[in-house]
Formats: structure tokens, sequence, C-alpha cells
């Protein structure tokens, strides 16, 4: 890992490194990623010799102030540990990909239009603390206050992978500051998230998964006719893609021509893959109705933020208003394992 990193490195420090920008973003993307994991090693690596050191030294003369300080220093260890196994649990497709995120308000006018601009605050918020960029893509504002939607993209590592877990319907109860009778008022906002798929679409392709056959070309005669082996048929095996050429004049040419065409067509194969993957996604957004809630937030008569889903829940309000989301991306992806490996 570390060997890549220098070559990753390398290449950055390059001259015309930024010449073509979306090549450039991806490697500086892939630099990032393996610089973090590496970091995570050697953090994990020190916490296991300072906690082997602490014990040793407890053995040989214990200390009760040397006992706190190492209690203290607890806390921090088990957080840093349970990000790390976190990341362990972000191994799905595209979970580490760049993310396009969608906050629709609900019916309810204005109510339901401030509350997608409270949670376009709170991921925006989210996201500054994790050190993610994101850019705002697309909004539409509400006709009094707040928004109808918005659409926004984050950047940083399993962006996607994390915010899958916000994908449903939010709901809010609090006392209406848009009422005058001071009601008690219930707002909903609908979230979703789709992967940033790359602009291109590189083809590599592997030797071995290629089957060459030779044979003469049918050509219709006279003196330019081939009267050897010249024409060539390649067939991909993993997408059974087949390809002929037999009108170069040598197999080589042939064969060249032949190569040009199949990644062409590999190309335009992985393109209607993607296309699926996209629809798949759109599909699945569809099936979101306002019945699918996921997260209930109570302002009054008492505070109290609480997942459907995983039953995680804190009367921390204020902090998660703020970006404070972890513990419950934390959850769902614990619960989201579970359900895999049951399946």
């Amino acid at each position: 890992m570390e060997t890549e990193q220098s070559r990753l490195e390398l290449i950055t420090n390059s001259p015309g490194f930024w010449d073509d920008q979306n090549k450039a973003r991806k490697i500086s993307k892939q630099l990032s990623f393996i610089s973090s994991e590496i970091e995570h090693i050697h953090t994990l690596d020190g916490l296991k010799d300072d906690l082997s050191a602490c014990l040793e030294l407890l053995e040989e003369d214990f200390s009760q102030d040397l006992l706190n300080d190492a209690i203290a220093e607890l806390p921090r260890q088990e957080a840093f540990i349970e990000k790390a196994e976190i990341e362990c649990l972000l191994n799905e497709k595209y979970d580490n990909q760049d993310a396009v995120f969608t906050i629709h308000a609900g019916a309810g006018g204005t109510e339901a239009q401030d509350w997608a601009e409270m949670l376009f605050r709170m991921y925006t918020r989210w996201a500054e603390k994790r050190g993610f960029a994101y850019t705002v893509i697309d909004s539409l504002p509400g006709e009094e206050a707040g928004l109808k939607s918005v659409s926004m993209e984050i950047e940083g590592n399993f962006v996607y992978g994390m915010l899958k877990a916000e994908i449903g319907v939010h709901r809010l109860v609090r006392i209406s500051p848009f009422n005058a009778q001071g009601k008690r008022q219930t707002s909903f906002a609908s979230v979703f998230v789709y992967p940033v798929f790359d602009d291109d679409i590189e083809v590599e392709i592997d030797p071995k998964d290629l089957k060459i056959d030779t044979y003469r070309s049918s050509g219709a005669g006279g003196q330019h006719v081939n009267t050897t082996d010249s024409a060539v048929r390649i067939t991909h095996l993993p997408t059974n893609i087949v390809v002929s050429c037999q009108n170069e004049r040598s197999q080589i040419q042939n064969r060249e021509k032949a190569m040009a065409i199949l990644k062409s067509r590999i190309y335009q194969h992985l393109e209607e893959m993607r296309e699926k993957e996209k629809q798949k996604l759109e599909n699945a957004k569809t099936d979101i109705g306002w019945g699918n809630q996921i997260r209930s937030y109570v302002f009054q008569p008492y505070q109290m933020v609480k997942d459907l889903r995983t039953d995680h829940e804190t009367g921390q309000v204020d902090r998660v208003m703020d970006g404070d989301l972890d513990s419950f991306i934390y959850a769902w992806l614990k619960l989201r394992a579970k359900e895999r490996n049951r399946s």
C-alpha cells in the first residue's frame, strides 16, 4: 500500500499533472484514500503499542495515577477503533464513490420547505466536520421560506456508502414558528442519494479473457485475395462479445482493427450496464413514499431524535441538527451488515 502511495505521489508531483483535470481529480482522490488507510493502520498500531506498554508498567509497578490516565484514554481509543470498524463495513459496490444528495420538501407548504432547509444545513455541517467538499448543483427556494428541493454533490472517501443510511423520509415535530397560535406541527422531507459515476470508462482488457481465432478471409477474389489465415475473430469471454475483422491486408492489421472495435463494444456494454444501475437507483427512489419514514426529530413537547430502523436515539437534538450524524449512520451500517450476513 505504501508503494502505491509513493507511486501516486510521484504522479501528482509530475509536470502537467493538472492538464487533464478529470484524471487528476481521480488520482488525487485515490491518493487521499490510500494515505488515510495508511494513517489508520499506523494509528491502530500505535494504540496497540501504547496499551501494551501501559499494561506492562501496571504489572511491574502499579500506580493509581497511571491507571486513571489509561482509563481516561480509553474513550478516544474506542472511538477510533469503532471508526475503523465502520470503514470495514463500507465494502459494497460504489460505497467509495462521491454522492449526489437530494432533499425534497413534503406536502405542507412553508412548514415542510423550512424543514427541508434545516436538513440541508444539517447535512452540509456533517460534510464540513468530516472535511468533505460539497457543491450545490440545483435548488428551488420556497415561496415564503425554506427550500422546495435542493441537490448537491459531496466529495470524499466513502461518502455514498455512509449517506445511503439517510435515504428515506425524515419527520419533524415542533411548535410551528409560522403559526400564530403556536400549534404543534408535523412536517416531512425526503432524502435520496446517488453515487457519482466517473465521466469516463477506462477499458482494460486482460489478454487471459480473450479467445483469438484466425481463418481465411472470404474476399471477392482477384489479385488481392488472401490465401493465408489473415482474418481474425476475437471473443471477449467475460461479456461474450465477438468481433471479427478480415478486410485488412495482414493478420496483424486485422487483429489491431478487431481489438479497437472490441474496446468500443466493451465500452458500450459498460455504459449500458451503468445506465441499468442508474435506472435501478431511480426505481428505488420511486419506492420512497411518505409512509417510509426512517427517522423522527421531535423538538416539542420533548427533545428526541430516533431512527425507526435501528432504534438508535438521542436527546441531543441541537447536536444532531448541527451535523452530529455519525452515530446514526454507524448504527444503520451495523444493522445492514447483520442483515446481509443473515441472507
